[in-house]
């Protein structure tokens, strides 16, 4: 399946993507806002990781790619989706440290947002964020997003203790 904005899309995972992804996810500074776990990954683990999102019936996972240069950028998800109770958990990873601040994110998680509310119809979605993540808590509210709770001092991040705030978006609440 494939998605296309002005200036990215986003097409199924693939295990051909466990190599970008594996470089991604052994980068420390692009982790710290997305993973509670600052490790080393082996390139093993990252296969099983990708496998394991492309062969989920409870996961849709897709590469965000820009489209003038067919280049991967980052990853965006749908997990754990309940069919059942109509929501899912939602999740962005820019890795490409080049394109942040600069709207792709944004751009990524609309489109993701449009499968799970306009092709899933999903009731809700929902997502975790870091308390010292203003960038990305600040692009959650302005898509409609509300604070919903959170974890008091959960994670120990950089000599400090920060929260995992906890988000979500009905879907009469979005706004496109």
């Amino acid at each position: 399946m494939l998605f296309t904005g002005e200036r990215i899309r986003l097409r199924k995972m693939s295990i051909e993507d466990a190599s970008i992804y594996h470089k991604w996810r052994n980068d420390i500074e692009v982790m710290q806002y997305t993973s509670p776990f600052l490790d080393v990954f082996t390139y093993a683990d990252t296969e099983r990781f990708v496998n394991s999102v492309i062969d989920s019936h409870n996961s849709k996972g897709y590469v965000i790619e820009e489209i003038s240069n067919n280049k991967p950028i980052g990853v965006t998800s749908l997990i754990n989706i309940d069919y059942v109770n109509r929501n899912s958990e939602c999740i962005i990873d820019l890795g490409d440290k080049d394109y942040w601040s600069k709207g792709f994110g944004g751009e990524a998680f609309k489109l993701l947002l449009e499968f799970a509310f306009k092709e899933l119809n999903l009731h809700k979605v929902y997502l975790r964020v870091f308390s010292f993540n203003d960038r990305a808590i600040k692009l959650y509210q302005k898509l409609g997003f509300l604070e919903e709770g959170k974890l008091e001092e959960q994670l120990y991040r950089d000599g400090k203790w920060h929260d995992i705030i906890f988000m979500g978006l009905l879907k009469r609440n979005y706004k496109e």
